[in-house]
């Protein structure tokens, strides 16, 4: 599977003038980790997270510096606008990147999600709750759509026996020859069938 392929597409966005107030407000209503940042153009400049939108915000309640020396400097001015707290460069993947590279780099940069890009633009972002989705696809729903999905490219129902146990797809032809070779058709359904979210691993016979 690809990134694409489990993605959300609708992708919630501010402006680096937008006010922390309201990227708050987005951040909280739409339940998401992260906003990316795009300029009057549409293109990705950054990216702010919950933690960029929390860093120095909250006040010190002063009942509990009472018996402190106070502090000679005062507090620093706060940020006001998207542009002053958030990420940039912004790690992000490719729409076709593989989920496996994917999960990797959520796991080994410690993101909770990246904003997918096709051609440069902003088509998505994908979450780890995204990727968490399809490790726990029921295999009876996985399977429906796998056969959905063979028997609507070859124009072929009932051509397929597909299987699937614990996310492992396994495709056999029970009947008619392919217009294709063995091979050229083996790999075809190998391809088709890891678009499935829920697939994590195929094997043709």
């Amino acid at each position: 599977m690809q990134a694409q392929d489990v993605m959300t597409r609708e992708v919630e966005t501010v402006r680096p003038d937008t006010p922390l107030q309201d990227a708050r407000t987005t951040i909280t209503g739409r339940a998401v980790s992260a906003l990316p940042v795009l300029d009057a153009a549409g293109a990705l400049v950054g990216i702010v997270s919950e933690s960029d939108l929390l860093r120095d915000q909250v006040p010190a309640d002063p009942r509990a510096r009472l018996r402190r020396d106070p502090d000679p400097v005062g507090p620093a001015p706060r940020p006001q606008t998207v542009a002053e707290v958030m990420t940039s460069p912004v790690t992000t993947v490719d729409a076709h990147a593989d989920l496996a590279d994917v999960a990797r780099v959520l796991v080994e940069q410690r993101r909770r999600s990246v904003p997918v890009l096709d051609g440069g633009r902003v088509v998505g972002i994908l979450a780890r709750r995204d990727l968490l989705r399809t490790l726990i696809r029921d295999d009876d729903a996985v399977r429906s759509d796998v056969v959905a999905l063979l028997e609507d490219y070859t124009g072929e129902p009932g051509a397929f026996a597909v299987t699937v146990q614990d996310g492992a797809a396994t495709v056999t032809r029970t009947r008619g020859t392919p217009d294709v070779s063995a091979a050229v058709e083996h790999r075809a359904l190998d391809s088709l069938t890891r678009t499935v979210t829920g697939v994590l691993s195929v094997e043709v016979r």
